[in-house]
């Protein structure tokens, strides 16, 4: 299994002598249709482009951006056509042990089957499935920030793969404010939750709701938009961890351990497949409590989480935990 911790703090710029070659991420900027959103898309688009290559550990090269207006040779233009080449290229790119990331930046629709606004014709969430499905990794994380974008999460759900979406359904339309609080986690101290120096996806997902929780309420506005996160294949999201969601999410990190600092810090790598292990355990027990005598699923998950407990002190700590007689 992969190594899906972090190497670097946040908010720490990493040379691109020190880059994690095993991820890769897609970066679609799809039809803005106003000036004004073809300004906040680029923007949001460039800025994510930055805190990925410049603080966690992303490859310039392997960084793939479609855009409504090309800026140079290095990007691509959003089509359709040239979203399927990119996956198609990257069949032979990447492997298992790879991490694929794909942002989706625009808007969104929703009239039967759902779709990310292209340059255009557009791709259904149905067609991305597709593209996904016939790549090798076997990690892949999905940030739709689009409108309508609650739709995507049936159609994409599937093992190994987290989806997080800027709404809770095909009727919450209006253009989105979730990409700019993500990219506000980015570069954000305190989004790191669990205090370990590193941003999970759960922990980026997290900071982002909250901070665009809050804009509505500021504004004093009924929100029209609510995050979803989906990480355990069952093609249901939720606004939190809950239900079996975000023991995936949490695994998996942004930034993450080059392989030279992986083959140092060895003891950390074993805690962290440790810690994968015990959280897929508990989301397999939560999942058979309806057939089990309660008393006995207490004391299993009693049993579980303090395991979970010691392997977290540990990483924290940086020293492998004491074993019980």
């Amino acid at each position: 299994m992969p190594v899906f911790s972090q190497a670097n703090q946040p908010g720490a710029d990493n040379s691109q002598s020190n880059v994690d070659r095993s991820k890769y991420a897609i970066i679609i900027n799809g039809a803005s249709g106003e000036p004004a959103y073809a300004k906040q898309f680029q923007q949001w688009t460039t800025t994510l482009r930055a805190s990925l290559s410049g603080r966690y550990g992303f490859a310039a090269d392997r960084i793939k951006v479609l855009t409504e207006k090309p800026a140079n040779a290095a990007e691509r233009p959003a089509t359709a056509d040239e979203v399927k080449k990119v996956f198609t290229s990257l069949r032979t790119e990447v492997n298992a042990d790879t991490v694929l990331f794909v942002f989706l930046i625009g808007h969104g629709s929703f009239d039967k089957e759902a779709k990310f606004n292209l340059v255009g014709p557009d791709l259904s969430a149905s067609d991305y499935n597709t593209l996904l499905t016939a790549l090798p990794a076997q990690r892949i994380v999905i940030f739709n920030m689009a409108s309508s974008s609650g739709e995507f999460i049936k159609p994409l759900a599937a093992k190994g793969r987290v989806i997080v979406t800027a709404t809770r359904n095909g009727q919450e339309s209006n253009a989105t404010r979730f990409m700019e609080y993500f990219l506000a986690a980015l570069k954000a101290t305190d989004a790191d939750a669990d205090q370990d120096g590193h941003i999970s996806v759960l922990e980026a997902f997290n900071y982002a709701n909250r901070l665009t929780a809050e804009f509505y309420t500021r504004a004093g506005r009924l929100a029209t938009e609510h995050a979803l996160l989906e990480d355990n294949g069952d093609g249901v999201g939720h606004q939190k961890m809950e239900g079996g969601d975000g023991l995936l999410a949490r695994a998996t990190y942004l930034d993450s351990l080059s392989v030279a600092q992986a083959a140092a810090n060895v003891a950390t790598a074993k805690l962290i497949r440790d810690r994968t292990r015990l959280e897929g355990e508990i989301a397999q027990l939560i999942s058979r409590k309806s057939v089990m005598k309660e008393t006995e699923y207490e004391a299993e998950l009693e049993k579980l989480f303090i395991e979970l407990a010691k392997v977290n002190r540990a990483i924290k700590q940086g020293a492998v935990p004491a074993t019980e007689e």
